[in-house]
């Protein structure tokens, strides 16, 4: 399989579009025509919540697949109802691959050891099947956690090597307490800069021919003096820019986060993107033209950056 951030990058390239769609389904705004069709398969059950998810998400899919390289579902919305809600998550990634998108299972995983290694191969990677190696939920890339160390990293990275998968390590989160760690001083730098400095490393010998690397790193909108040192320190890192919008940053805030000439970073947008069809004043049928309407102003609004 191809390098993931040359894959990814090159999709960037052909859409000229640096942005993901976050899939972030929250029921109660799932439009009406969606829910009663379900619940009227499935009665007012776990199936039917997981069944108006995947219609929702599907069409969102349908409306911006065209423009956008790569969507993130969330994986909480979907744990949120049971194996019901993670068949959801699982058909989705399948779906966006169909429909020519990149995923980023937005998991935040990590551990150690034997565990660490199951969550890779579960989430980017392969599973041992009764002795046949089969591919798990299959996504493109994973967020993870940096804070058990390289142990816990490892088992990723190798995953990443071995089957052209990446990983978004955090880094500089866009919640606003994130100072409480990541903010902190260690000697005469920061806890997410000596944290950029690991990611930098785990990523040195995973850099493909776009000369990006397969470990990137998530940096939030919300932080953009920080970006800029961050992004100095990991040159060959695309980052996963979350913040967009709903979170309060904008365009200016994100540029810090590309280089120069306007590559090494995709910005994700969920709620802006999938839930357009609230602020528009738009009906519920009209869902998916809103979302398609709001990615294309994002796309414009980015690209005035360069």
């Amino acid at each position: 399989m191809i390098h993931f951030a040359d894959r990814l990058i090159n999709r960037i390239s052909e859409l000229n579009n640096p942005t993901v769609v976050g899939l972030d389904p929250r029921l109660a705004q799932i439009p009406d025509f969606i829910k009663e069709k379900a619940v009227d398969e499935f009665g007012e059950t776990k199936e039917a919540a997981a069944a108006a998810i995947l219609e929702f998400n599907m069409g969102i899919i349908d409306a911006v697949s065209d423009i956008v390289p790569a969507v993130k579902p969330q994986i909480a919305f979907y744990e949120y109802y049971g194996h019901e809600g993670l068949k959801a998550y699982e058909d989705t990634v399948s779906y966006a691959h169909e429909k020519g998108m990149l995923v980023i299972g937005d998991a935040k995983r990590n551990d150690i050891g034997s565990t660490a290694t199951a969550y890779a191969a579960a989430h980017i990677g392969t599973i041992d099947l009764f002795g046949e190696e089969v591919p798990g939920i299959n996504a493109d890339a994973l967020t993870v956690t940096p804070y058990l160390g390289t142990d816990g990293i490892v088992p990723f990275t190798k995953v990443c090597q071995e089957q052209g998968k990446g990983i978004f390590v955090l880094v500089r989160t866009s919640n606003p307490s994130a100072d409480e760690i990541q903010g902190q001083a260690l000697g005469d730098h920061l806890m997410d800069e000596h944290v950029a400095t690991l990611v930098e490393g785990w990523g040195r010998d995973l850099i493909g021919d776009s000369g990006f690397s397969s470990v990137g790193a998530v940096i939030g909108a919300t932080y953009p003096e920080e970006a800029r040192v961050l992004r100095n320190l990991m040159p060959n890192q695309i980052f996963l820019v979350p913040g967009y919008g709903a979170q309060g940053g904008g365009a200016e805030d994100v540029k810090p986060c590309f280089h120069n000439n306007g590559t090494g970073a995709i910005v994700n947008s969920s709620r802006g993107i999938i839930f357009a069809y609230e602020k528009q004043g738009k009906p519920g049928e009209a869902y998916a033209e809103a979302a398609r309407e709001a990615a294309e102003n994002m796309k414009k609004d980015l690209g005035n950056l360069f």
